[in-house]
């Protein structure tokens, strides 16, 4: 009895270590998969290479997560562009040539992998429906003559026969209405949201187009301004605007959209957390200017300096500007927390004199430096210093990390393409 007992011990300690093993192994894949990016931000990708890309009419060029992908427009398409096998190996045409306003609306590569966002906008074959209605059954009242047991009225022929007087009385009946039909109006704008995976860029395998959902209240001629992503959360943000309005919506990984603005409001620029998803936006209504922080239940004033902007967020850093006749002249800094105070103490972390106008493009790099850049400069701030970085190609961007310089140098109708790091 004694030996079965111990066999059975055993056995029980053996699955209780296997159980274990499975689930460390399952929830260590869950966490790469929740939180991919806190090995990624830390040591970024750098590549040295040159590609030449047989067009040179490129615009909005960005750089993938890995440096060896390249998205950019040419006349109107979306093209993706293998820099290691030189080679386009994806592009999404727009529907018509004629409108403007459909085909691919904005992209963005993902911060921590080779995949790229896409949103694209097509007409509604079917702006306009017709839907049989079947209303339901109603009642009326009816008057009808209905036998009234206590009034009697004797003959005279016969006194031992009585009858009954009929008198009116209201009765309730059920009407069945006939069905009709009825013209409802859709959105003249389908815009859908994809998902563009890459393998490898040594492989050839093609690229997974994944479609994703289609966002119902997203207005028709609509233009998106900013997309941030929360690959925390898995929430995304984007601002949409046309002639009538703007909006700022969010996607969550139900697929669930919801509008995030008030009305009359303006949202300059955004950022989010990439510790705690919390979206930090300007936002402008009438002459109000504050900086807001926005946690997913409520909205935080950071700050309410009509010059102050939100740069960036950086490892538990929230870094805002203040910006004065087209010029930062101040880089601050607060903790980025779990639920944001109202007001916090801003630490100055800079002072001086750097362009800030229509023409630059900012970002936080990955060792939390700020970069400010045009077609010509890029100025750097580390640790409090300024250094300048003069930059040689015809267009020059810097990878979202602020590790890679991507130059390109037109030649003929052909453009060179040099990565190197900045």
């Amino acid at each position: 009895m004694k030996k079965k007992l111990r066999v059975i011990l055993v056995w029980t300690l053996i699955s209780f270590l296997l159980q274990y093993g499975v689930y460390s192994i399952l929830n260590n894949e869950v966490q790469k998969v929740m939180a991919p990016t806190t090995v990624a931000n830390t040591t970024p990708i750098t590549l040295q290479l040159k590609a030449t890309i047989p067009s040179s009419d490129l615009t909005n060029i960005q750089i993938s997560y890995a440096k060896d992908y390249l998205a950019y427009t040419e006349k109107g398409a979306l093209k993706v562009f293998n820099l290691k096998k030189n080679k386009v190996v994806f592009q999404k045409e727009a529907p018509s040539a004629n409108d403007k306003t459909l085909g691919v609306l904005l992209y963005q590569w993902l911060p921590d992998r080779n995949t790229l966002l896409y949103f694209y906008a097509r007409k509604n074959p079917d702006p306009v429906t017709y839907v049989t209605v079947y209303p339901p059954k109603t009642t009326i009242q009816v008057t009808a003559p209905t036998p009234d047991p206590n009034l009697v009225v004797p003959k005279t022929e016969d006194p031992n026969q009585t009858i009954v007087q009929e008198v009116p009385k209201t009765v309730t009946k059920e009407v069945t209405v006939a069905p009709h039909i009825e013209k409802r109006y859709g959105n003249p704008q389908i815009t859908e949201l994809y998902s563009l995976e890459f393998p490898n860029s040594d492989e050839d395998t093609a690229p997974d187009d994944r479609f994703n959902q289609t966002i119902n209240n997203f207005p028709a001629g609509g233009k998106i301004k900013k997309l941030v992503v929360s690959t925390c959360t898995n929430l995304m943000y984007l601002t949409v605007n046309n002639p009538s309005t703007e909006l700022l919506l969010e996607i969550d990984v139900m697929k669930n959209v919801r509008t995030l603005s008030k009305s009359g409001e303006t949202i300059d620029n955004m950022a989010a957390s990439d510790r705690y998803g919390t979206l930090f936006l300007d936002s402008k209504e009438g002459s109000t200017h504050q900086v807001i922080a926005w946690d997913g239940t409520k909205r935080q004033i950071v700050s309410e300096n009509n010059n102050d902007q939100i740069l960036g967020i950086k490892d538990g850093k929230v870094y805002i500007g203040e910006v004065q006749n087209n010029e930062l002249v101040k880089i601050k800094t607060t903790s980025d927390l779990i639920h944001m105070t109202k007001k916090p103490a801003l630490t100055t972390e800079w002072e001086g004199t750097i362009p800030l106008n229509n023409n630059v493009r900012t970002l936080i790099g990955a060792q939390g430096q700020m970069i400010v850049y045009d077609q010509q400069t890029a100025y750097i701030v580390t640790a409090g210093r300024l250094t300048e970085v003069k930059l040689h190609g015809d267009e020059n961007y810097v990878s979202d990390d602020g590790a890679e310089l991507v130059q390109l140098s037109k030649q003929g109708v052909s453009t060179l393409v040099e990565l190197q790091p900045l």
